[in-house]
């Protein structure tokens, strides 16, 4: 048993050692209180980099709730900027607030966006018995009549949920992104049950709310707004496939410092890469209704710099900002 002990411990040195060695300061800040989703991310992320070994300490996670995760960006910039042993949890919010201004006056190039490794699929949802079968169904009829459509969503207008649809019907020609009626209401749930009453003619949110509707029989999914099919859900096609080039994910992932050096940036992105990679990481995401979505790295930052764009562009035509 000692022995098997020791060669446990020397194989998870050296693969600490590959990945940039010592990391027992390294901590993790969760934008939010305990319990939610960044906080999910960073105390995933941080006991599998531990478990995995491609770190030799536990990540310390810190909640710091505030402004929508504005607080601790400007703690991250204006007072952490060059911290090497430091990331954060993000998602779609952490873009769309970007893109918005919502950080006053911050700007996503201030800090690096380091990797994605998970994330909450974006759908368009029509009750059971709705006469829209296809997502063209759905678009054309927008497209005939803009008013004959009203969409329910879990966020306010001009949130992640209402730019879902928007960027949709952009993809399909159409501009007067000012007509689209939308309604937010206090979550995914009362998004459905708006749909499924007849009060709204679709749902635009998130896989994990639907779930245990599209099991019941009581929505149709008309599309999915992955890359590809989610596992499990292999019969709702994808947005891309039908014809409409828009992938809308909340994605889970991390963000650094930008004064970072790139041989840190680096290092972190190969432990994120690990991550991904692990069999604990399958299994976390599998508990927990997340779609695979890995970016890391160079690919990630430039995704994520077309999603602030289009977010930016579209939140001028909707008003949202000015």
């Amino acid at each position: 048993m000692k022995l098997k002990k020791m060669k446990l411990f020397a194989t998870g040195t050296a693969f600490a050692m590959l990945f940039g060695g010592a990391a027992s300061a390294a901590e993790c800040i969760a934008p939010a209180n305990a319990g939610g989703g960044w906080d999910f991310t960073c105390r995933q992320i941080g006991k599998i980099m531990y478990d995995i070994g491609v770190v030799d300490a536990p990540i310390q996670v810190t909640n710091m709730a505030g402004a929508g995760g504005g607080l601790a960006y400007s703690n991250v910039v204006n007072e952490r900027n060059e911290d090497e042993e430091l990331i954060v949890a993000a998602s779609s919010a952490t873009s769309t607030r970007l893109a918005q201004n919502a950080f006053g006056g911050m700007t996503s190039d201030q800090v690096r966006f380091l990797g994605a490794i998970g994330a909450d699929p974006g759908v368009i949802v029509v009750a059971a018995d709705s006469p829209y079968e296809t997502l063209a169904d759905l678009v054309n009829a927008i497209i005939a009549d803009p008013g004959s459509v009203t969409f329910a969503g879990g966020s306010a207008a001009g949130g992640f949920d209402h730019l879902k649809p928007l960027m949709i019907l952009q993809r399909a020609g159409f501009t007067d992104v000012r007509s689209i009626k939308y309604i937010g209401v206090d979550g995914g749930a009362d998004a459905i049950t708006q749909t499924i009453g007849g009060f709204t003619q679709a749902m635009t949110g998130d896989m994990s709310e639907i779930v245990g509707f599209i099991r019941a029989g009581e929505v149709r999914a008309l599309a999915v707004l992955t890359e590809e099919r989610v596992p499990g859900f292999e019969d709702i096609p994808t947005a891309r496939e039908q014809g409409y080039d828009v992938v809308a994910v909340n994605w889970r992932g991390l963000y650094v410092p930008g004064g970072i050096s790139d041989e840190a940036y680096e290092r972190w992105a190969e432990r994120l890469r690990a991550v991904a990679e692990s069999a604990e990481w399958q299994e976390t995401m599998a508990a927990n209704g997340l779609a695979p979505f890995t970016k890391v790295g160079g690919d990630f930052q430039a995704w994520v710099d077309g999603v602030i764009a289009e977010t930016e562009a579209l939140s001028r035509e909707i008003g949202v900002i000015q």
